[in-house]
Order: structure tokens, then C-alpha cells, then sequence
């Protein structure tokens, strides 16, 4: 898969979006380290192990590289940057029942405006499945030669004892 650049200097305006999710009483946030361990059983139940542990290096930074998106206390998405490498974003997921609600692009923005607010005018989008929603979302290109990019020889997940 593809990695995608963005340029985080020209994002559109997220305002209108954040109003959005704040009338349907979604919540984002960056969680509390007090909250890792719930994160990371979101990742678990809903994505994969391989998102856990980009999980973990987001909440060994500070400020914590990661977003979420809570209603009534329970967890609906999330949102990493600075996992892969310096200047990524990713990983980020919505849970099947609360996809269509725009969370995963409101979490989106989240964290490339903390990345622009950290002082980088590009991102990169690694190993990207949706290229359209994210050219079409933030203008994001894709980067020529860039697959696998960093994903190279992944070990591959053990198996589930079902």
C-alpha cells in the first residue's frame, strides 16, 4: 500500500466539522495515561495487536500522539501521529457501529493540526487503504515509490487460540 503526503499548511477548516460532532455529544480528546490500558483494548477488540503496540509508543510520548472520540463515556474511535516515525500519522479506526458520524475525519484533523502545531508542514499517511477519502479530505498525494515503504518484512500476527 501506498504512503500519501499532506500538506499541513494549507489543511481546510475543521471548525464547522468539530461543531458537528460536538451537537451529536461525541467528545474529542486526547485520553490520560490513566486511560492507556482502556485504548488499548479498544485497538484490541476493534482493529489489531500490530495497532496496540503504535498505541503504546503514542501514549510513551508527551503530550500523548493520540486523539479519541468518546460519547457517554465509552470509546468510539482513535487517532495516533508519531508512531510509525517522526512525522506520521496512524494508526486510526472507528468502531463499526459508530462509523458514518464523521469521527474518523474529525480525529483525522485532530492530529495533523497537533503535528502542524508542532512545528511540521508535512505529514506522511503510511500505507494507506483509503486514498481517496484523504485526497478528497485533505488534499493529501500520493508518494511515488513509496510502496512498502517503511512496511517492510512485517512478522506476521501468531495465531489466535479459537
Amino acid at each position: 500500500m501506498i504512503d500519501m503526503l499532506v500538506r499541513l499548511y494549507d489543511l481546510p477548516k475543521s471548525h464547522d466539522l468539530y461543531a458537528r460532532v460536538a451537537e451529536s455529544e461525541v467528545i474529542l480528546r486526547r485520553p490520560g495515561a490513566y486511560e492507556k490500558h482502556l485504548v488499548e483494548d479498544f485497538v484490541r477488540e476493534h482493529f489489531s495487536l500490530k495497532w496496540v503496540s503504535e498505541v503504546q509508543v503514542a501514549f510513551s510520548r508527551q503530550p500523548i500522539t493520540c486523539f479519541i472520540a468518546t460519547k457517554e463515556k465509552e470509546i468510539l474511535g482513535f487517532a495516533c501521529y508519531e508512531t510509525t516515525g517522526k512525522g506520521y500519522f496512524g494508526p486510526t479506526g472507528v468502531a463499526g457501529a459508530a462509523r458514518g458520524l464523521g469521527l474518523g475525519k474529525a480525529l483525522l484533523f485532530k492530529a495533523l493540526e497537533a503535528q502542524r502545531e508542532s512545528g511540521y508542514s508535512y505529514a506522511f499517511i503510511g500505507g494507506v487503504g483509503p486514498k481517496e477519502f484523504y485526497a478528497k479530505t485533505v488534499g493529501a498525494v500520493e508518494i511515488p515509490g513509496s510502496d512498502p515503504g517503511v512496511y517492510v518484512d512485517i512478522l506476521p500476527e501468531p495465531p489466535t487460540d479459537s
